[in-house]
């Protein structure tokens, strides 16, 4: 014989923990080989000079120089025209 009569139980009690992405080096900041400058899901940014794109879209420098932004109207594979943000690394 059960000793609690009528005890609910939950099954939302979980949270995942954040992944801590966004921007990690804003424009005009300096960059060194290796470092992360945006953590992303997808392709909200595209690398542009002086930086490469990892596995999980992290775009990160290959070399040392002032982090850059612009905007740009790219091909999607639709064909169709959208803006994307070019993050690159401009040589010092």
């Amino acid at each position: 014989m059960a000793h609690t009569k009528a005890k609910g139980t939950t099954k939302l009690g979980r949270d995942s923990t954040s992944k801590r992405l966004g921007i990690k080096l804003s424009a005009g900041q300096i960059a060194h080989p290796g470092n992360i400058i945006i953590r992303q899901r997808g392709t909200k940014f595209v690398p542009g000079t002086g930086v490469k794109i990892g596995n999980d879209y992290t775009i990160f420098a290959i070399l040392k120089g002032k982090v850059t932004f612009e905007k740009k109207k790219l091909p999607q594979f639709t064909g169709k025209l959208k803006d994307k943000s070019i993050v690159s690394v401009k040589p010092i």
